[in-house]
C-alpha cells in the first residue's frame, strides 16, 4: 500500500486566513479559516490593505492550531500547497511567504495552487466518489467560469463573465437595496421573502460565445429600476428586487452549465465558489439536473467560501503529478486558470 501523502495548505487571496491538513487530497484532518469579513462590513467591501495586515497578524496562529487539530507536527508533513494567485497581490503575498518559510525550513516540496483550482477541487473532499471528466460551474466574488474538468489539474474553459463576476453583481445590488457587504448572503436571504416573477430583469446572451457570461447589463437594469422609483417617489419591494435580480442571475447560469454537459456529453455537474453556497442557485441546478438525468455535485458552504482544504485537495494532485516550485514561486494576482 502507497504512504499516505499529508500536505500542510495555506490560503489567503482575499479576506480568509486559512490553514488546513490534507491527506491524499480527499481526507480533511483540520480547516481553520480566520474570516475578516466583520471588518470589511464597516467599509462596504474589502480593503486590500487591511486584509494583508491582518493576513500578518493571522498566519501563523491559523497554521499552528491547523497542525494541532489535525494532530501532527511539520514533521509529518510531506508538503506545503498554498494560493498563489489569482487575488489581492497583498494578501496572496503573506501565505506564499509563509509556505516558502515552512518548505525551506524542514526541506520539503513546495507546491502552488491557483485559487480556482482550489475551488473546483473543493467538491472531491465530501463526494470521494467524484472524479473527472465533470463539468464545472464556478461562481465567486471575483469569477465566473464554465470549466470542462479534463482530468485532476487539466481545464477547458467553455465561458467566462465579460465584465462583472456573479459575486460581484450581488454585492452591487446589495449595496443599492441598502442590503449592504456582503451582499450574497444578504441578497439570498431577503429573496425569500419576495416573488421572483414579480420584475422582469434582462438576461444577457453574449452573441459570439454560447456559455460566456455578462451580468453588467443585468446589475444597470436593477439600478436603472431602483433609481426610477425613487425619482417618482416610489417605495420599492426589496423583497421582490432581490428575488427577481436573483432568479436572472441564477437562471443564465444554470442554463449555460446543463447546455454545456449535454453538449460535451457530460454526465456530472459541479459547482464551486462563494456564490455555490446560494439557496436559490442549488435549487434551480437540482431541479434542471434531475431534469436532464445529470448528477450534481457541490460542496458544503464553508467549503465554498475561501478556505485551505481545497487548496490542499488542489495541492495533492498538483503534487502526485509532479509540481514543483521554487523559491522565486511568486505571487501573481491575475493568474489564469490553466496557467503554469
Amino acid at each position: 500500500m502507497e504512504k499516505d501523502v499529508k500536505i500542510l495548505a495555506i490560503e489567503s487571496s482575499c479576506d480568509e486566513t486559512s490553514a488546513a491538513v490534507v491527506v491524499n487530497g480527499r481526507n480533511v484532518l483540520s480547516n481553520i479559516i480566520y474570516s475578516q469579513i466583520d471588518i470589511h462590513t464597516l467599509y462596504g467591501g474589502v480593503v486590500p490593505e487591511i486584509a494583508s495586515r491582518k493576513h500578518i497578524e493571522k498566519i501563523t496562529q491559523v497554521i499552528r492550531q491547523a497542525l494541532k487539530e489535525a494532530e501532527c507536527t511539520l514533521d509529518d508533513i510531506d508538503a506545503v500547497a498554498v494560493t498563489y494567485g489569482p487575488g489581492l497581490v497583498g494578501a496572496l503575498l503573506v501565505g506564499v511567504g509563509a509556505a516558502k518559510a515552512i518548505a525551506f525550513a524542514k526541506d520539503i516540496p513546495l507546491v502552488g495552487v491557483h485559487h480556482i483550482e482550489g475551488h473546483i477541487a473543493a467538491n472531491y473532499i465530501e463526494n470521494k466518489e467524484l472524479e473527472p471528466p465533470f463539468m464545472c460551474l464556478v461562481v465567486s466574488g471575483g469569477h465566473t467560469h464554465l470549466v470542462k474538468v479534463v482530468d485532476y489539474g487539466k481545464f477547458e474553459i467553455l465561458g467566462i463573465t465579460r465584465d462583472d463576476a456573479a459575486g460581484e453583481a450581488f454585492d452591487k445590488v446589495a449595496r443599492a437595496i441598502g442590503l449592504g457587504y456582503p451582499g450574497g448572503p444578504k441578497i439570498d436571504r431577503k429573496a425569500k421573502e419576495g416573488n421572483p416573477d414579480a420584475i422582469e430583469f434582462p438576461r444577457a446572451k453574449v452573441a459570439e460565445s454560447a456559455y460566456d457570461f455578462s451580468f453588467s447589463g443585468l446589475k444597470s437594469a436593477v439600478l436603472n429600476y431602483i433609481n426610477q422609483a425613487h425619482m417618482r417617489d416610489e417605495q420599492i419591494n426589496e423583497a421582490d428586487v432581490a428575488a427577481s435580480f436573483q432568479k436572472a442571475v441564477t437562471e443564465v447560469l444554470t442554463e449555460h452549465a446543463v447546455a454545456a454537459a449535454k453538449e460535451y456529453h457530460m454526465d456530472k455537474i459541479a459547482i464551486a465558489g462563494g456564490v455555490a453556497s446560494n439557496s436559490a442557485l442549488r435549487a434551480s441546478m437540482k431541479a434542471a439536473c434531475e431534469k436532464a438525468g445529470l448528477t450534481l455535485y457541490h460542496p458544503s458552504p464553508i467549503l465554498c467560501t475561501d478556505n485551505a482544504a481545497m487548496i490542499g485537495a488542489a495541492g495533492y494532485y498538483e503534487y502526485i503529478n509532479g509540481t514543483r516550485h521554487g523559491w522565486d514561486l511568486n505571487a501573481i494576482p491575475n493568474l489564469k486558470l490553466g496557467e503554469r
